[in-house]
This record gives C-alpha cells, structure tokens and sequence, in this order.
C-alpha cells in the first residue's frame, strides 16, 4: 500500500518537477548605439536556433521577452548597423542591455536571412513605413536641404501638395488630416518659407514612422495618417557636433553627455539670411522687406537608475515675411514635451507625457492708412499615458489614455491707436478630447500575426469662459490587423481601423497657408469619422535585398467640410455658416519596390488612386473630384557609390494634376463680363514631373570630423510646373480671356559644406 501512495505520489510529482525545470524567464533591456549611446527603435532581437522567437524594441529602445530557461543565442539586428551575436544561460531573469555599431548592410543580410521571421514580412504591421536620417541624407531636394517630409512624398499613397508646399495627402486625405508628431506633440504647421521647408531640421532628427493604414490603437485624432517623429537624444559618450552651409540656410548642432552613460543634451539651431542682404539693396521694397525663417531644437535626457529615465525636449521656430509700411506676416509653432520611461518589471513597461503645442500667426496690412494686425492660433495642453505589458513571445499588450486641452483663437483684429476702425475679437472655443485605449498583439503560430484593440474617444465641447459643458461627442475605434507568413520570404496582411477628427482646418486654397483657420469640433461641425480597409502582399528576395510590397485599400470618410461659393473664412464670427457637410471616398492601389543593398540603391513607387467627395449643395449633390485627387503618381529614386569620394543620386515624379474649378464660360452682364461655373473641381492642372539630380563628395573622413559637398539640381531639365493658373480679362478685349500660368521654380542649384565633429 505504501509503495502504491509513493508511486501516486511520483507521477504528480513528476510532472510539477519537470515543469519547474523549465521555468518561464526574462530577458529585457535596451538596444543603444554604441558610439552615441541613442536608442534604437525597432531593432530587432531574434534567436537563430528558435526561429518562432522574437520581438522588435519600443520607441525607446526597449525590449523584453519571456521564454523558457535554458541555453539561447540572440542575435540583434538593426538597418546600418553591424549585428550583434551574444549566447547565455537563462536560469533566473536577466537584463541585456546591447549596443550597436554601425556597420556594412551585407552583414546584416545575413542576420536578417538567418534570423527570418523579425523583418518586414511578420513584424511590421501593414500600412507602416520607416525612414532614419541615413534613408535621406543622400536624396536630392530643393536648394540642398535634407527634408523628411519631402522624402516621405516619395512613398507610395503620399501626394505632395506641389512646389511651395511642404503639405501633403495620403490615401485620398485632406493635408489637415495627418496627425505630425514631434516627440509626441502635435506640429499644426510644419512648413517653412511657405512651404518650401518643413520645420523638421535633419540634425535633430532620429527616424521618422509613416502610418497609412492598420493604425494602432496609441494613435489617434486625424483621419489619414500619422507621421511620428522622434529627435535623437544626444551623444552620451563624448561632445560631438555637426552642421551645415548652405546658399539660403545654415544650421549647427551641439550634443554631449551630462554624465557619461547617464545623461545627454543635443541642442540644434537653423536659419535662414536672406534679410541680413535685403538691406544692401537699391531697390527700396526689397530694402526694407524681411524674409526669414528659424527654429531651434531641443533635448535632454537623464538616467535616474536602472528602471527610470526623464526626458525633455522643445522645439520653437518662426517665420517673417514683411515688406514696406509694416505689411506682412509672421508664423511659428513652439512645443515642449516632458516624459518619463518607468520599467515596472522585467514585463511591464510605462511612459508618461506632459505635452504643450502652440501655433499661430500674424498678418500686418495697411488699409485707408489705418495698421491692422490680425491674429490667430491654436494651442494644446496634453497629458498621455502608454503601458506594454509583454506577456510572453505570443502576447503583448498595450493600453493608455489621452487628455487634451484644445484652446482656439479663431481671429483678432487689432489697429493702432489713431485708427478709426474698432477692434475685433472672435470667441476662442474651448474642447477637451478625452480617450482611452487598449491593444492585444497575439501570435498564435509563427507565421500568424493577429493585432485588435478598441479607442474609445469623448470630444466636450465648452462654453466660452465659463467652462461650461455644452455637448459630448463619443466615438469608438476599432482597430484590426492581421499578418499572414506565406513562406520564408513573403506574407499577407490585412487591415481595419476606424480613425475620429475633432480638429478641423479651414482652408479654401489648393496649398497650406500660414493664414489657415483652425476650429474644433461644435454643435454645428461635427466630428470627422473615417473607416478603411486595406490589403496587401510583402515579399523579400536574396535575403531582404529587395523588398517588394503591393497594396490596395479603401476609405469611406463622413462629415467631410467644403464651403460654399465665396466663403470667408477669415475674421468671420459666425462661420459655420459657409460650411458644407456631406461624405467622400478614397480608394486605391500601391506598388513598392525597394533594393536596400548594394551599390546601387533606391525604390520605385506607384498608386493608382480616386479621391471623390458628395457634398449637399455642391454640383446638384452629385459625387465629384476633391481638390488632391490625383489618378497616377509616380516616384523614382536612385543612389549610386560610384566610390568612397563620390556618390550620386536622382529622383524623378510624375503625377497626374490636382482637380481644379475653372469657369466654363462666361456671359456679359451690363457690358460686363461674369464667368459661369458649371461644376465643382471639374478641371485638371497640367500633369506635374520633375527630374532632380545630387552628387556628394567626401571631402575628409577621420574618426574626429569628416566633412563633405553636397550639389543638387532642382528640376534639372526646366519642366514649367504650374503653381497656379488664372483666369483674367484681356486689357485689350475685355469680352476676351487670358489664361496666365505661375511657375515657382525652373532648374534650382544649390551646393551645401557639411560637416560633423
């Protein structure tokens, strides 16, 4: 009998034992460059010997994963850096922090072949694209300067909103409908010089993440993208710098450690001086105009021990465009963001984000001798929270919340003392836009990715002064994606997600204009809801050496804006009363191919695409192009080392012309001539295509400073895109029409010095 119990007691026993044998364990850390200590976001961490294993760090470089003791291999992978290979004994949870050194791309095609499932075929959720700094540090651009957001407009289903802009469309959105974070704020304006540059200089910037579709659920607030960038951290291992002289612009960056492995700064200035000539002028309009733009970035971080790191970081730019009596106008965006990364386990990860954002402008004019100056802004007070809990290699989860403070001021009116007109003051609107969320990234096998969460958002708007509630909009977001591994080297993806819009621009002109008026949503202006749906096939060859994607969505859009003939939208108290609501549509397909290896880089990109609106009280209420419709856009874009001195580069675009509304034709009305518009956007500008070309040279490269010149052509072959096209009288038959085109730019030179200590 005894014997009997000693062996019930063994097989229960046995199984207990075995299972403690192989306890489930940790192994976390973060993923920095080596040489400057920055974190790496999104580089990979994989296990050749399980190839089902593996996960990709956080925005901050951050990484953990659960798995069984035992002896592993990990490898850690990141684009342009050699990868790093280290074996271990897991027998109790482990912190692993590694650093990177940037190394030749061949080697990394190893990794990435050895290590198959952390690429872009399982990992990277659809409808996402990334760039670094080193992704378009080669890519000719206007007069020189490497611009982000001018790259980005060379991805597939992101239109740019032509020459003098650095607004864009993607996926059949309006430009106000990209949510454009910087460290998290929000950057209303991200345009300088009237859109020749955006506000993000190169210098400070660490990567950029493109949303097009299969948004998660952290985001939110617009309805056609999100583009979040990050600033570098600064070097915290040695003071170290770098900048530029250019024809139009120069700028400087200054980084270093606070406490070497502890703490850094990075400081990053940029500015144009065109004026500081001006004043030599003879002609006195161009002597006593002003003409320039600035910013400044700024970031600190520190490390308060092992499990918690501050962060702060501010950004603050202006431009000026005035000419003589006092005429003209200025615009800037300033914001700061406070944030603290909390490691509350081996598991369980937390960042918490003060956020402020400020943009307005200001117009100067003269009217009846009188000086006017009218004002007019937007400004956010945010309070983000973000947790990911890593259950173990097949689950992760994420959840948080978001509180914004919207302040509008729609318009201010103010002349100087002798003037006879009275000051004008519209209302500022008040909203707080609530919302929470919740994700679940679940990998039931190895080649099956499965990402679903929900974002619950509550828009209040209030009353003015007083605080008063006086409605509540609530709206819930779905969000879905799924990944399917076909094979080693490529997959499927499809997407769902359902984006709400509380902040919504008025803007009647084709291009973005400081002079833009900002509202939230009102009894009247209702939120902006979109859903889309999307598909798409990734495959690999050689070993991630060519990437090739194809991709096909559609987006159904509600309370969409447009206004009425002869709206005024500027100074107008009451007006809601010029808008109209109604619906659009947007669907499309985009092809990508990318060789990432070799010599001879670069990508070619194709969408195919419909952009239409159905707007009650606009063209008998029947669907019509809206104004970024554009049928064929086409982009690309090589890069050749012809050697280690040299290194040239071209891009080219095509796109079929924006939609526009022209008159039909015209009939005289008391001897004069009054034209008759038959539909809304019912003409094309002239298809745009542009070549541009740029060429390196490496002047000196030490371990202690390198410099290099830079020369690009703008539009090198003189294509005569139109800016505008009017329609005007004949001053020698006014019953006749004259059709005048606008041109910006023809070819453009530029040579830029660069340098970096």
């Amino acid at each position: 009998m005894e014997k009997n119990n000693m062996a019930i007691t063994l097989l229960v026993l046995l199984p207990l034992a075995l299972s403690a044998q192989k306890r489930n364990l940790s192994v976390a850390g973060t993923i920095k460059d080596k040489s400057s200590g920055e974190t790496l976001a999104g580089a990979t961490i994989g296990f050749p010997d399980h190839p089902d294993l593996g996960i990709v760090s956080n925005s901050y470089g951050f990484y953990s994963i659960t798995i069984p003791e035992g002896h592993y291999t990990m490898v850690v992978s990141f684009s342009g850096y050699a990868p790093d290979t280290v074996a271990f004994d897991l027998k109790q949870n482990l912190v692993l922090n590694r650093s990177l050194s940037a190394g030749n791309a061949q080697l990394q095609q190893v990794v990435v072949t050895g290590s198959k499932k952390i690429n872009n075929i399982l990992k990277t959720p659809p409808g996402l694209q990334r760039l670094t700094v080193n992704d378009i540090k080669d890519v000719p651009v206007l007069l020189g300067e490497k611009d982000i957001l001018k790259t980005l407009q060379l991805l597939p289903g992101v239109k740019s909103a032509g020459d003098g802009s650095s607004g864009f469309y993607v996926r059949g959105g309006n430009s106000d409908q990209n949510l454009i974070l910087l460290d998290e704020a929000p950057v209303y304006n991200a345009t300088h010089l009237l859109g020749f540059f955006s506000v993000f200089n190169s210098d400070a910037i660490k990567d950029v993440s493109l949303y097009k579709g299969g948004m998660p659920a952290n985001y939110g607030g617009r309805l056609a993208s999100v583009e979040d960038i990050k600033m570098r951290d600064g070097n915290d291992q040695q003071l170290a710098g770098s900048g530029g002289i250019g024809l139009i612009s120069s700028r400087l960056n200054l980084e270093g450690p606070i406490v070497r492995d502890k703490g850094s700064f990075m400081i990053t200035g940029r500015r144009t001086y065109a004026d500081l000539f001006t004043g030599l002028a003879s002609d006195t309009n161009v002597k006593h105009s002003t003409l320039y733009f600035y910013d400044v970035n700024l970031k600190a971080n520190y490390k308060l021990g092992d499990k918690d790191r501050v962060f702060l970081s501010g950004y603050f730019g202006k431009d000026a465009l005035s000419f003589q009596h006092g005429r003209g106008v200025d615009w800037g965006n300033s914001t700061g963001t406070f944030r603290w990364n909390h490691i509350f386990s081996s598991r369980l990860f937390s960042n918490s984000s003060l956020i402020y954002s400020n943009y307005n402008y200001n117009t100067q004019f003269t009217a009846n001798y009188n000086n006017v100056r009218v004002t007019s802004g937007i400004t956010d007070y945010q309070w983000k929270e973000d947790i990911n809990y890593y259950l173990n290699p097949r689950n992760k989860f994420d959840l948080g919340f978001d509180v914004i403070y919207h302040v509008t001021q729609p318009g201010q009116a103010v002349s100087d003392q002798t003037s006879k007109y009275n000051n004008i003051t519209l209302e500022k609107k008040y909203a707080m836009e609530n919302s929470v969320y919740a994700s679940h990234e679940w990998s039931p096998t190895g080649k099956f990715k499965f990402t679903y969460g929900i974002r619950l958002t509550a828009l209040s708007v209030l009353g003015p002064g007083n605080g008063k509630l006086v409605k509540t909009y609530w709206n819930p977001e779905p969000r879905l994606a799924a990944t399917w591994q076909l094979d080693e080297e490529s997959s499927v993806k499809l997407a769902y997600d359902r984006n709400v819009q509380n902040i919504h621009l008025l803007n009647n002109s084709t291009s973005t204009s400081p002079t833009n008026v900002y509202l939230p949503t009102s009894n009247v202006v209702q939120p902006e809801i979109s859903d889309q749906f999307s598909a798409g096939y990734y495959r690999n060859f050689h070993g991630r050496t060519y990437e090739f994607s194809s991709e096909v969505y559609y987006k159904s859009m509600q309370n969409q804006l447009d206004y009425k003939n002869n709206a005024n939208l500027i100074g107008n108290n009451n007006v809601e009363a010029d808008l109209l609501f109604g619906k659009g549509r947007a669907y499309g397909w985009e092809s990508y191919f990318h060789k990432r290896a070799g010599r001879l880089t670069g990508w070619i990109s194709y969408t195919l695409s419909r952009t239409e609106r159905q707007i009650s009280g606009i063209n008998n209420g029947s669907w019509y192009p809206a104004t970024q419709d554009q049928t064929h856009n086409v982009s690309i874009v090589g890069v050749y080392k012809y050697n280690r001195k040299w290194t040239f580069s071209a891009s080219w675009v095509y796109n079929t012309g924006n939609a526009v509304t022209w008159p039909s034709g015209k009939f005289p009305v008391d001897g004069a001539p009054v034209y008759y518009y038959a539909s809304r956007n019912g003409y094309r500008l002239p298809a745009y295509h542009r070549l541009d070309l740029g060429a390196t040279l490496q002047l000196k490269k030490t371990a202690k400073f390198q410099s290099d010149l830079n020369f690009s052509i703008y539009n090198a072959y003189g294509q005569s895109n139109p800016y505008t096209i009017q329609f005007q009288r004949d001053p020698n038959n006014p019953m006749l029409t004259q059709v005048q085109q606008t041109t910006l730019f023809k070819t453009v030179p530029s040579i830029t010095y660069n340098f970096k200590f």
